[in-house]
């Protein structure tokens, strides 16, 4: 048999227990064309289910997301769940993007069929809100249907352990095992299906919703501002209105092109805040507004992006750790008023200054390996984040970043610093002053060949720096551990003046990113730092 001939067998193979007309349509294409690059795009590698579920671009075949994939790993889950759990339940969620809603159908009837009580929400949900769920419904697990803030191409599949917290190890392993098992020796199309799944209860979206609200800080004067909201086509809007109306906050001015969910995401290249022009529609709603603040969500609502007015009129807007640092010191100062103990957490890849603060308040301070899944975990949690614009601000809520939460939090400092004159830009520079000028950046590349990054983490392993800047470094390797995480492919290289770089591929897109941090006694001189480090860093790239 010929190599087109075997991927032709698969994809007829695929295409027999695929219900999804779309996707056994286009392997008809394919095997009309003969097209065997596409087959082999499709059939050569399958999608890997990690710490991050699934995510990929829609499509047929096992590396794409399509209902076939999706099942496969609906009955992973279901079997880990019934070999762990004496009366094993799900909640399932899901966003606006294509298949989403089918995707999420599939699963329920898949765990009830294969005996495992599932909890569908009937309408879109944030991400943080089947988080909420898990916990609230006591579910061994939840599924949350999103690719976050991938291009508008992808889906992806986001579980939950019982805990609310994205799974980890070995609990990931251990679905990927039972996922391959089924998809080698099962065929989706003979599966046992059930419709005898619940709907989640209204009370707990409406739960979720008070206890959001209930984050304003009461005891604060607070001045009206003009904060202008982004939902990026996604999710968030209905939400974050309620939100603020049960807050007594002022209604939102929204940016009306991009309130409706849309999983097509009509007025963006890339539904992600921090790329570059997606934030353009919410810039120039603020200036027409003559607004005094920005937010948007990106389209699951679990990240949060904040542009303020400066003094002349310009719109700045934060980057993840400028927001980190000034959301730490808002809740670390809540923890100090209210005697409370815990702990500030980031990732490794995230501004070191929020252990600072912690250290100005008495906190414990707590640096993670990269990911919620690990963050959210820190014990006694009081504020957690990642430079990704991942905030956690309630984690007796929600062990994982919420951008809704978020955004009322900030609204609130925002206003609160409003009735003193002071705009979020002041904070930042007072905050820079006590604790340093932390100046962090970043540099990344998308590939379409993976073993691009893959050569380049081997080469820098294999030939480690020893200096860089002109200065010279220390090496710590993630590979094999670290302290009480498990290995993952990551590089930091500290320099002995303070400055400090990591290197990782994205765990979601393939990108290589490489983090920076430089410090300095004034805001230009830790901006230089970070340019020399950058320029040197990117040599080495080359």
């Amino acid at each position: 048999m010929t190599s087109l001939e075997n991927l032709i067998a698969q994809a007829k193979s695929w295409q027999a227990q695929d219900p999804d007309p779309e996707t056994r349509a286009e392997l008809d294409a394919l095997i009309a064309e003969g097209n065997e690059a596409g087959l082999a795009d499709r059939f050569g590698s399958r999608l890997g289910f990690g710490t991050a579920g699934l995510r990929g671009e829609l499509g047929a075949g096992p590396n794409r997301m399509n209902r076939v994939l999706v099942a496969q790993a609906a009955v992973g889950i279901a079997r880990y769940l019934k070999a762990n759990f004496d009366d094993p339940s799900c909640v399932i969620g899901f966003d606006a993007r294509k298949n989403s809603d089918i995707f999420a159908k599939d699963s329920a009837e898949i765990l009830t069929g294969l005996g495992v009580r599932a909890y569908l929400y009937d309408s879109l949900v944030a991400t943080p809100m089947v988080a909420f769920a898990v916990r609230e419904l006591g579910c061994s697990a939840g599924v949350m249907v999103t690719a976050s803030h991938n291009p508008p191409a992808d889906n992806g599949y986001k579980v939950f352990d019982h805990t609310g917290s994205q799974i980890i190890p070995p609990m990931d392993a251990l679905i990927a095992k039972e996922i391959a098992k089924f998809a080698d020796q099962e065929l989706v199309s003979e599966l046992s299906r059930s419709d005898d799944y619940s709907a989640v209860p209204a009370n707990i979206s409406i739960d979720y919703l008070q206890g959001v609200s209930g984050l304003l800080n009461r005891h604060s004067d607070r001045k009206p501002i003009k904060i202008v909201y982004s939902a990026m086509h996604g999710v968030g809007s209905e939400f974050i209105e309620k939100i603020f109306e049960l807050s007594g906050m002022d209604p939102l001015i929204q940016v009306a092109a991009q309130q409706v969910p849309d999983g097509s995401f009509p007025t963006v290249a890339f539904p992600n805040p921090e790329e570059p022009g997606a934030m353009d529609l919410s810039m120039a709603e603020a200036k027409a507004s003559n607004a005094d603040l920005v937010m948007a969500n990106d389209p699951d609502a679990d990240r949060l992006c904040v542009a303020y007015r400066d003094s002349v009129g310009n719109y700045v807007q934060l980057t993840g750790d400028e927001l980190g640092l000034v959301l730490a010191e808002e809740l670390a100062g809540r923890a100090k008023r209210a005697a409370a103990k815990g702990s500030l957490a980031c990732s490794i890849v995230s501004s070191s200054a929020i252990g600072k603060v912690a250290e100005h308040y008495g906190l414990g301070f707590s640096q993670t390996l990269t990911g919620f899944k690990w963050v959210g975990r820190v014990p006694n949690l009081i504020f957690g984040y990642e430079e990704a614009l991942g905030y956690c601000v309630d984690s007796k809520r929600v062990k994982d970043k919420d951008g809704l939460s978020a955004a009322l939090v900030v609204a609130d400092i925002a206003s609160t610093l409003a009735t003193q004159g002071y705009t979020i830009g002041d904070q930042l520079e007072k905050l820079s002053e006590r604790y340093g000028y932390f100046a962090t950046g970043q540099i990344s590349f998308r590939v379409k060949d993976l073993t691009i990054i893959e050569k380049l983490m081997a080469r820098l392993r294999a030939n480690p720096l020893k200096e860089l800047a002109g200065v010279q470094l220390a090496v710590t390797d993630f590979l094999e551990g670290w302290g009480e995480f498990p290995g993952t492919d990551a590089i930091q290289f500290d320099l002995a003046d303070g400055r400090r770089v990591i290197v990782r591929p994205s765990g979601t897109e393939p990108k290589l990113k490489c983090y920076l941090q430089a410090i300095g006694d004034t805001r230009e001189r830790s901006q230089i730092l970070l340019a020399e480090l950058r320029e040197a860093m990117a040599k080495v790239l080359d």
